[in-house]
């Protein structure tokens, strides 16, 4: 029984890593061992309808910090035993973006972005298998920063084991930025010999093929962009300005393990769907345009701490 429910939130803390993004091949020692993440992505600057050419570039780091795992037994309703496990972490991520528009950085400098959350994933016999998390975040130019608007994220949902190979997960998530979002979520992750398909729609999908135990690759569809502020100076005063920008990014990856603590990725492909959007004080859109389809490059690494010998024992002994 409890062998039963470890493995049910281990199989979850899978799910949950490969949906954190698709260039990386993410492992679960991810979420048992503090780690960081740094990547650089670039698209070079292309023509677009209405604002000259547009490009950008990305630069992040990113880490996942485990904060308390533990397992409780209870007596519910009807004197019913209830055996629960739960794994809460910390995830946290610092950006520089470089939007370029007509050779120039716009705003100058570009964005300073900060998010912090939290992440619960509970596994028990009378609730079954779920996942909670909620944070915070800001994106902003040097100009705005004081003066900022943070963004908010929060969500739950329903995991459902079919084994170690397949999983669903289904939930809503709730984002706060210039207005409220809400937005129902479907995850998948199906393992076919060699070949893996997981996603979580409408945001991003991925399609990946073991080489060896060091050596894979894999295909992805992604949704991705960023919200900020800025100002403009206007005959001597400054205006609150906001930028949207998204795209769907089509990308082949290939990723490197080295010494079983670095993850290196290579990932390579194209940017399409693009749009671009500035927004006025009232929130009204005053300029709007379309990128055309731009290259994309990204490279990553990753280096995870390995000091904990009774966690790796114990993934590597129900085979995850």
């Amino acid at each position: 029984m409890i062998k039963g429910i470890v493995v049910s939130l281990l199989t979850c803390m899978g799910l949950v890593v490969r949906f954190s993004t698709v260039a990386q091949n993410y492992s679960l020692s991810q979420l048992f061992y503090p780690n960081v993440t740094m990547s650089t992505e670039f698209m070079p600057s292309v023509s677009s309808d209405g604002s000259g050419r547009y490009g950008l570039s990305r630069s992040s780091l990113l880490g996942f910090v485990p904060l308390r795992t533990e397992a409780n037994l209870s007596v519910g309703i009807g004197k019913k035993l209830d055996l629960a496990a739960k794994h809460t972490f910390l995830v946290a991520n610092l950006a520089q973006i470089t939007p370029t528009i007509d050779g120039k950085d716009t705003p100058t400098d570009g964005y300073k972005t900060a998010m912090a959350g939290l992440i619960q994933l509970k596994a028990s016999l009378r609730e079954k298998l779920w996942l909670y998390g909620g944070g915070i975040g800001i994106t902003e130019s040097n100009e705005t920063f004081l003066a900022a608007k943070p963004y908010l994220w929060g969500g739950m949902a329903r995991v459902r084991i079919f084994g170690l190979n397949s999983q669903l997960l289904y939930g809503t998530v709730v984002i706060y930025n210039q207005k409220f979002r809400l937005i129902p979520i479907v995850g998948f992750n199906k393992k076919l010999g060699d070949w893996r398909v997981a996603g979580i729609l409408p945001f991003q999908v991925n399609v990946s093929h073991k080489i060896t135990d060091w050596f894979n690759v894999g295909f992805n569809a992604a949704v991705a962009g960023y919200s900020a502020g800025f100002n403009t100076v206007l005959q001597n005063e400054k205006l609150d300005r906001r930028e949207n920008y998204q795209h769907l990014k089509w990308t082949l990856s290939t990723n490197f393990h080295v010494l079983k603590v670095f993850n290196l990725s290579l990932e390579g492909g194209v940017s399409t769907f693009r749009q671009l959007k500035l927004f006025n004080s009232a929130g009204d859109v005053y300029q709007q345009s379309t990128p055309s389809v731009a290259p994309y490059v990204g490279i990553s690494a990753r280096y995870i701490t390995n000091k904990s010998k009774m966690t790796g024992r114990l993934v590597e002994k129900l085979g995850l």
